[in-house]
């Protein structure tokens, strides 16, 4: 392979695996203020996290072959999203908050999400007995 495809194919492949592009570290930039409530910090999640979904697409990202450790099954791997604690973090790794102003912010996130149970995208928890895989739908659930 002639050494520009080579290097398109590991930009391609970079591309592929990041998830904070420029473009979303400027809106955090742009909405951090000390103190967010927690609603603010999942809403701007879940905009960050459609952000991500609109790049892949337009860019024409996929993810990577991986195989289900339950039953083997090959297939594309689910597509990353950002999660409330990886937002957090984000500040301090962007500069844009100070690092124990991150921390604090995530332990108290942690403490919220176990009480309120929510998932990691500040969702209620949905139990995760329901489904064998996720590209299953087959229930451990008898009466269901």
């Amino acid at each position: 392979m002639p050494a520009a495809k080579q290097n398109e194919a590991a930009k391609q492949n970079e591309a592929a695996q990041r998830i904070w592009h420029p473009e979303m570290v400027e809106t955090l930039r742009a909405r951090w203020r000390p103190a967010l409530p927690f609603e603010t910090l999942i809403a701007l999640r879940d905009e960050l996290d459609a952000t991500l979904q609109r790049i892949r697409g337009e860019a024409g990202l996929r993810s990577p072959l991986e195989q289900c450790e339950r039953c083997g099954h090959v297939g594309e791997g689910e597509p990353p999203h950002v999660s409330v604690r990886s937002l957090i973090l984000s500040f301090a790794r962007f500069g844009i908050a100070p690092a124990p102003e991150a921390h604090a912010l995530e332990k108290s996130w942690a403490h919220h999400r176990r009480e309120r149970q929510l998932d990691l995208y500040g969702k209620p928890a949905v139990p995760a007995y329901r489904e064998i895989c996720r590209h299953t739908t087959k229930s451990l659930d008898p009466y269901r």
